[in-house]
Order: C-alpha cells, then structure tokens, then sequence
C-alpha cells in the first residue's frame, strides 16, 4: 500500500487537492467495484494542513485534515496542491511546510505539486537544477524568483528524480493519473480514468502529449538533449541534429547517451514516439496513419510495425482496449 499526504492549504483552489485525494482513494476499488472485481485498494491518503485545523480555501469553503504535520509518521508520496492567488507570500503563509518537506525527501518520499504549489517546493531549493513546470501565467514570476531551476511550462507534467509537477488547476488530476501510472502501472491508470470519467493525461499546456524516460541521471548535455528530443520527435530529423545540439560527435553522442540513459538515441526516440502514439490513441480520433505522422512517422507500416514490435498490439487493438469509446 502506497502512503500518500495530501496537504491542505490556506487559499487553496479546492479542487487541486480533493481532486487528487479521490483518484488516489478510489485506484483499485471503483472500476473493480463497477466491473464485479475484488478491490485492491492501492494508495492509503492522508490529509494534513500546517496544524491540524480546517482550512479555508479560495472562496466560502472550508475543508478539514486528517491531522497536522507533525503526525505524518509514514509516507510515500506527497502532494501539494495549488498556494491560491497570492504566490508572493506563499512561504510565509506556509512556512513550516518548507523544512517538512526537505524532511520527508531526505527521508526518500516522493513531492508532488500543482500549479502555485510548485512555488513552494521550489522555496525549499530541491527543485534547483530539475526540470518542473507551473501555470504559464505564473512561470515568468517563478523563473524569476528560483533562478536555478529549469522551467518547462510548456509541459502539463514534469517528472524529475522524485520531483513530479503539473500545470495549471485542472492538471491536478493529470498529475493524480500521471502518478498512478508511475506507482501502479498504465492499466490501473487506465482503469482509474475510466471509473473516474477523467481523460487519459495530457502532458503538454501546448496540446502534445509526452510522458518521460529516464531522466534521473547526472548528465546535464545528455539532459539537454533528451529535452530536444522531447520538443522535436514529432518531426523528421538525423541523430546528427541532437548531437549537434549538444555539441558532440554523433559517434560521443551515442556512447554518453546509452551510459545516460540505457537506450541508443534512436531506441529512446522510437519509445518517445510510441508513448506520444498511444496518448492519442486513448483520447484522440485522429486515423492511424494522421496519428503516424503526428509522431513523426510518414510510413504508416513501418509505424505499426514499430507498436507492436513495443506494446505487443496493434495501433488498432490499442485503441480498442484503451481508447474513449462512443
């Protein structure tokens, strides 16, 4: 059983952290319960504000924790919801959240934080030279105030070693799914959203989909190049061009990729591709082959055979399994 927090906060938009808390309950239970499978409950969540008292949210709502702080005995995971609209006195509003939480990740739990959120894990400098992403609407304020950390808000979800944030209010519930894939694997997560009536993740505020690979290494120009990658695989391009990029030989390259990453530049592309390929495959209409070259495939065989050759199934059967139905 995976041990979650969910804190509540002062000003919270309420959403972002009731939305997450039910996800999180009902993984393993309600689509068993609706399709007559024994439950397997997956997450235990928590709630918790600063000192164990209701807090009141944006607007006339107010909503009570489990505990305070200073009661978490155990968790997994951590999710921090949106700080509200007032950002610029997040920390001192929260204040005995910032040590909490270099506690816990010293002790090996996972953060997690949406929209404003974000700020306040930021505060603590864990975020300082990791990929995150916030609202666009607060990212030029962030980039600003935490200098050190790379923002991306151009992604909907970021995950970087142990570190998973969401965009705006509603990517609440991405993250949510995001981190039952992570945790529980991509058919619970399936399940989860379809109970839920929640579309499947989406990964870019942009509109494209994406999920990461192996991000948690210490190679900041093979880190770099797996961005490119992750902004540009949807287009047709040489390995040359990311080795480019970064500077290298194409042959450097390769080498200081695999050790990075433990897949050759074009494995690793071709898994970006399918991953991207099946997000739209589960809540997108477009036929296989506009969904070939959305993913940089013009060779819509060469497309199929690659997805199979990596799910086991066809495009098609995919979409069947796990597509929106109707």
């Amino acid at each position: 059983m995976i041990e979650v927090t969910v804190l509540f906060l002062d000003e919270t938009f309420s959403s972002t952290a009731i939305g997450p808390m039910e996800v999180f309950r009902h993984t393993g239970t309600l689509w068993n319960h609706l399709t007559g499978i024994r439950p397997v409950p997956r997450f235990r969540v928590t709630t918790a504000s600063v000192d164990g008292r209701a807090v009141r949210c944006d607007g006339p709502i107010h909503i009570q924790p489990d505990v305070a702080l200073t009661a978490i005995r155990k968790t997994d995971l951590i999710f921090i919801p949106t700080t509200g609209l007032g950002i610029d006195d997040v920390v001192e509003r929260n204040a005995p959240v910032v040590p909490w939480l270099r506690r816990w990740h010293k002790r090996g739990a996972a953060v997690a934080s949406v929209c404003s959120g974000v700020g306040l894990v930021a505060a603590t400098g864990l975020l300082d030279g990791k990929r995150a992403t916030t609202h666009w609407g607060l990212a030029e304020r962030f980039r600003q105030k935490y200098p050190k950390v790379r923002w991306m808000p151009e992604l909907m979800v970021t995950e970087d070693r142990g570190f998973y944030c969401g965009g705006g209010v509603h990517a609440a519930l991405d993250l949510s799914l995001y981190l039952v894939e992570k945790f529980c694997g991509h058919d619970v997560a399936m399940q989860s959203a379809k109970a839920l009536l929640i579309e499947t993740p989406r990964a870019w505020q942009a509109g494209f989909a994406i999920v990461p690979l192996k991000t948690e290494h210490s190679d900041d120009t093979i880190s770099s190049a797996q961005e490119w990658l992750h902004q540009n695989f949807h287009q047709t391009f040489a390995l040359e061009a990311p080795a480019r990029r970064v500077g290298m030989s194409l042959r450097n390259f390769v080498r200081r990729f695999k050790q990075a990453t433990g897949d050759s530049p074009l494995a690793y592309l071709q898994k970006l591709r399918v991953a991207a390929a099946k997000r739209l495959l589960e809540s997108n209409h477009r036929n296989i082959q506009e969904i070939s070259d959305a993913v940089g495939y013009q060779d819509v065989a060469f497309f199929r055979a690659l997805f199979e050759r990596h799910t086991g199934v066809s495009p098609s059967a995919y979409r069947r399994r796990f597509g929106v139905q109707g």
